[in-house]
């Protein structure tokens, strides 16, 4: 169902996937528009319980495009490098292919929580991140990917 890697010699292991995953600070998230034309637009976004979360407003291209076709893919890249002189780059990367769906109600509380443990680990110790996660949480979609496939690549 999913190509294999032509570089099996650059890939690297599941649990090392799972790791840029966890520790980049964005990724793109790819998706097919009514028109046919793919998408692909940066976000911020969490990796927990084996699944990739973020959040957005409730209405817009990547949100329409979501209902319209819940398959997509999403990327994240670290520790890139460039290499002047080898015309090439040092890197690692991953992509994912999932399943898109609204996180709901403890997941989707669970997910803001974590995305603020992320980005803003300070707010916790005075419970800001809380009363905002409290005060939006109703106008905030949260969009959980559940993973199909995922393959992880480097060159180092």
């Amino acid at each position: 169902m999913f190509k294999e890697m032509r570089r099996k010699d650059r890939m690297l292991s599941i649990e090392d996937a799972k790791d840029i995953l966890k520790n980049c600070e964005y990724g793109v998230l790819s998706s097919i528009s009514d028109n046919g034309y793919p998408y692909g637009v940066p976000l911020s976004y969490v990796y927990f319980d084996d699944a990739i979360y973020f959040h957005s407003a409730r209405e817009g291209h990547k949100i329409e495009n979501i209902k319209n076709n819940e398959k997509v893919s999403f990327s994240a890249v670290r520790n890139t490098e460039i290499l002047p002189g080898e015309f090439s780059t040092n890197y690692e990367s991953v992509i994912v292919f999932g399943t898109a769906s609204e996180a709901l109600d403890d997941e989707k509380y669970s997910a803001l929580m974590e995305l603020i443990n992320k980005y803003d680990p300070d707010s916790n110790k005075t419970d800001k991140g809380k009363k905002y996660i409290d005060a939006l949480t109703k106008q905030t979609y949260v969009v959980k990917i559940s993973i199909d496939h995922i393959t992880g690549k480097s060159r180092r």
